[in-house]
């Protein structure tokens, strides 16, 4: 179980890199759309934070992957090692990825949409359009994702059967 929450935790880093390099980094406005529509609206274009912006951003980009796509590695290897069954492998992935999505949701929706400064630190523009009335903005969308979540774990699960 420790295994499986530090997995979570390094998934959970994964997902706050890779907001961060598309906030503060690449800032592409074809990357917010997970964002409230009245935020995407005001958001403006911006220029390179400095030279060499876009291309850390992708950097910070390319690892928050390998770190959520390697959570899911160690995650299968270890079970394998441990000589999990499929139900031992399935609740590991259904267990990482709920706790990520719960992460989504307090602390990405909660406390950096609605009650931080975050967004508004990289767009001032969007300063008058966060808050906590934009709580729950994408409820529909979290209930789909949560549903689909032990489909996404039974893949991985039942390929760690083969190793």
């Amino acid at each position: 179980m420790i295994t499986t929450l530090l997995l979570s935790c390094l998934m959970m880093a994964g997902l706050f890199l890779m907001l961060l390099a598309a906030v503060g980094f690449i800032q592409d406005k074809r990357l917010f759309t997970s964002a409230p529509e009245d935020v995407q609206a005001v958001i403006l274009p911006k220029e390179e934070r400095f030279p060499g912006a876009h291309a850390v951003g992708w950097g910070m980009m390319a690892l928050a992957l390998a770190m959520m796509g390697g959570a899911f590695v160690l995650g299968g290897a270890d079970g394998v090692k441990n000589g999990f069954t499929f139900w031992g492998f399935f609740l590991r992935f259904l267990t990482m990825l709920l706790l990520l999505k719960a992460y989504d949701i307090l602390f990405f929706d909660l406390y950096l949409l609605c009650h931080s400064g975050f967004f508004p630190y990289f767009y001032p523009e969007t300063k008058d359009h966060v808050g906590p009335h934009q709580f729950g903005f994408n409820r529909k969308s979290h209930l789909i994702q949560i549903a689909l979540c032990p489909a996404v774990s039974a893949v991985p699960a039942g390929i760690c059967l083969f190793f």
